[in-house]
């Protein structure tokens, strides 16, 4: 038998050609199953089902990695739809949607004139999750023509992939087989059921949430966060208003010719929305407005349209920007590897700011400091600041909603909003569009446009974004007085045409190469979109460029 040299994590293995990833890493790691999910092979991202034909270095992507957890969740869904149908058969009309995601796992519904979720049924399904995952069953992927996919999706009763194809360019489609169950998934899935032992599926709501489990290899307690829950409710609420439930309606709407006034609509719920926020600052004679939100939500455009409709009640907005309330440079605490973090609530003047705050709510006269970066200081520039009526500070920052940013005002002068871009639609009624992913591709977008970055660059330091907002923004989202889904249905459509350049300028030889990859092909789900049609005020301008506030 022939043999060939592999280098697993640094280590080098002669091994007989034709041995799978999975058996190379079963018989040299020790509880590989609980461990790793997929592996780079040179660089390319691989299953661990493929066969290995060369000389080649592998570096193993672990079960709690940002893709170890996305194909974790992808091959539980997979699972769990397997279960339902088991469980309730074949000859009963139901259908499972994954429809947003919920702290580790996914608010799922069951669509049927037959049958309602019940604590009975999903134990049931649990159960046969449980007894398929003893089972260790294969999960197979096959590759057919687009035209034979559709024609298997029309005869499941799949409609929306039906339609999702309908609109795809490549000609092969590849689907995945549990024991029977057909079903395509965006990405890459475990080679067998057996890797996936941990998770719960929990009645809530009108649904259910399948959870996946956390770093620990734990299902963590569901904490309902009904804010954001109800947001996302809206969210989905005006999808089916526009028609537009995933990314087939919308190419539709876009070959029908009905997408200018579905853009139209969008926006206007989205103003109506704002507007709201502006009768409620209005009616509670708020004083100061606290905008906070993880990165590409959209916040400085969401501010000054805000600022418009303050306006419009007889108002007066003064922007002030929480970064020019850092403490000096050399007072900056540090992270676990000596760097200045930035991000962290102690690296904020709380002394200060609530002070100043204090005095400008007595009605007092201030003077404002100016943060020079370069220097790393405070400065003031003889700007001053006194509020008379009318008058209503509009603050952003990344710790706005933090209770200690504004631990010593008082809580009937603060209005606190929480705006992320939460995705609306759905690939399928299968496959979540990741609100991180829309967020991602806005920056990389805006970076290049106003900062001269690239997508490697933006790709590389977004897994440090998203640290920094899951350890600083989300703990606070539930302690806004409403929220703001600045995402918009149409989105992708457009900012494609600006974002699919820089992907491909993405080396192939980084490792950053993979997740551009991984966008370029998700951006081919959707077709283009003029940006001519987006209004000069849509939140989509502070990325695409072209708006009336000259971001």
């Amino acid at each position: 038998m022939e043999q060939i040299k592999i280098t697993l994590e640094g280590k080098e293995y002669l091994v007989n050609k034709g041995i799978t990833i999975e058996q190379l890493i079963d018989e040299n790691i020790s509880n590989a199953h609980d461990k790793y999910l997929l592996a780079f092979v040179d660089k390319k991202l691989s299953e661990l089902g493929v066969i290995l034909d060369r000389n080649c270095e592998i570096e193993l992507v672990t079960k709690d990695s940002v893709m170890g957890v996305s194909t974790y969740k992808r091959s539980l869904t997979l699972l769990m739809l397997k279960a339902f149908r088991d469980v309730i058969g074949s000859k009963k009309q139901f259908s499972v949607n994954v429809v947003y995601s919920m702290g580790n796992g996914y608010f799922c519904k069951l669509q049927s004139e037959e049958i309602t979720v019940s604590e009975k049924l999903l134990s049931d399904v649990k159960a046969r999750m449980l007894e398929i995952v003893s089972k260790d069953w294969k999960i197979t992927k096959s590759s057919v023509s687009t035209d034979e996919a559709i024609r298997r999706f029309a005869a499941q009763g799949m409609h929306d992939k039906e339609k999702l194809f309908k609109y795809r360019r490549v000609s092969k489609v590849n689907l995945y087989n549990l024991d029977g169950y057909e079903d395509y998934f965006y990405g890459y899935m475990v080679p067998s059921t057996g890797y996936l032992k941990v998770f719960d599926i929990i009645p809530y709501n009108t649904g259910f949430v399948l959870m996946a489990p956390d770093k620990d290899n734990k299902v963590s307690e569901l904490k309902p966060q009904e804010k954001l829950f109800n947001v996302l409710k809206t969210s989905d609420e005006w999808s089916k208003t526009l028609d537009v439930a995933n990314v087939g309606d919308l190419n539709e709407a876009i070959t029908t010719g009905d997408i200018r006034e579905l853009m139209l609509v969008q926006e206007a719920l989205q103003e109506k929305q704002i507007a709201q926020i502006a009768d409620m600052i209005m009616a509670g004679n708020k004083k100061i407005v606290l905008i906070a939100g993880p990165s590409s939500s959209g916040k400085t455009t969401f501010s000054h349209r805000l600022s418009v409709q303050l306006r419009a009640h007889g108002l007066r907005p003064y922007p002030l920007a929480l970064d020019n309330y850092f403490v000096d440079r050399e007072l900056t605490p540090k992270d676990e590897n000596g760097n200045y973090d930035f991000e962290c609530i102690e690296a904020m003047d709380l002394d200060l700011f609530n002070a100043d705050m204090t005095k400008l709510l007595a009605g007092e006269e201030i003077e404002m400091p100016t943060f020079n970066f370069s220097l790393g200081k405070k400065e003031y520039k003889g700007k001053k600041l006194k509020l008379n009526k009318g008058d209503v500070l509009v603050a952003e920052g990344i710790h706005a909603l933090n209770p200690l940013m504004t631990s010593k005002l008082p809580d009937e002068s603060k209005f606190k909003v929480y705006i992320s871009a939460l995705t609306q639609i759905n690939v399928d009624e299968h496959n979540r569009i990741p609100t991180t992913d829309g967020r991602l591709i806005r920056r990389i977008v805006r970076d290049a446009r106003t900062r001269g970055n690239d997508a490697k660059d933006t790709i590389a330091m977004w897994p440090s974004v998203r640290r920094g907002e899951e350890k600083y923004i989300f703990p606070f989202q539930e302690e806004a007085d409403v929220m703001f889904n600045s995402a918009l249905i149409y989105e992708l459509s457009v900012i494609k045409q600006f974002a699919e350049p820089l992907l491909f300028a993405v080396p192939r030889d980084s490792y950053e190469y993979y997740e551009a990859k991984r966008l370029l092909k998700f951006l081919d789900y959707f077709l283009g979109l003029d940006v001519t049609n987006v209004p000069k005020n849509s939140i989509l301008r502070e990325f695409v460029g072209g708006g009336c506030f000259d971001l």
